[in-house]
């Protein structure tokens, strides 16, 4: 399938039971999802990755809406399979560090872009130093690509709590890496 049809064409084409449609959606989200679910500690990310999609694709037939609606229904799934995971685990997750051998998506993200100047090590522990609940928003946003709104039902928050969870989480991070010569964050994602 062409990778300039629209993810609304795939969708629709899916919810009509096209077995090539169900693998261009795998082929467009699934290394989001793998390294959001990395990125979160799972100890399976793979397994899991595959989890969220079966559910996904279960859930398409009865599905409305389009591209925004779908990616949200998937980054909700695979958050409460996180859960999921780390209560059988029973403790805490371990947290990876992100790699660009693990993640296979073809355009560079904003994290990649990060990682670039900062490096993978210190980009991860920037996003670790950050509170539990903005680095939540931030890893949805630049993993998952996500909406404020969506993530605000992902995280079960109102959009004002995610735009200011989103707000403090850049200015920590703009304060982090201010006073070591650095250039600031942009705040590309914080129009969205």
């Amino acid at each position: 399938m062409d990778r300039d049809v629209p993810l609304n064409d795939v969708l629709f084409r899916a919810r009509s039971g096209s077995p090539e449609a169900y693998a261009e959606i795998w082929r467009r989200l699934s290394p989001s999802v793998g390294g959001f679910v990395r990125s979160r500690g799972s100890r399976e990310p793979d397994d899991l990755t595959s989890e969220v999609f079966l559910a996904a694709f279960r859930a398409l037939p009865s599905f409305v809406g389009g591209e925004r609606e779908f990616r949200g229904l998937v980054f909700t799934i695979a958050k409460r399979r996180l859960v999921d995971e780390f209560r059988r685990r029973g403790r805490r997750p371990i947290e990876l560090p992100w790699s660009a051998e693990t993640d296979h998506r073809s355009a560079i993200s904003a994290e990649q872009a990060a990682l670039q100047v900062h490096g993978t090590h210190e980009a991860a522990a920037l996003l670790r130093g950050l509170a539990p609940d903005q680095r939540d928003v931030l890893e949805l946003r630049i993993l998952g690509d996500l909406t404020v709104d969506q993530i605000a039902a992902v995280l079960h928050k109102s959009p004002g709590a995610v735009k200011a969870l989103q707000r403090r989480g850049l200015e920590s991070l703009r304060r982090k890496l201010e006073p070591s010569g650095r250039a600031p964050i942009a705040p590309q994602i914080e129009g969205r």
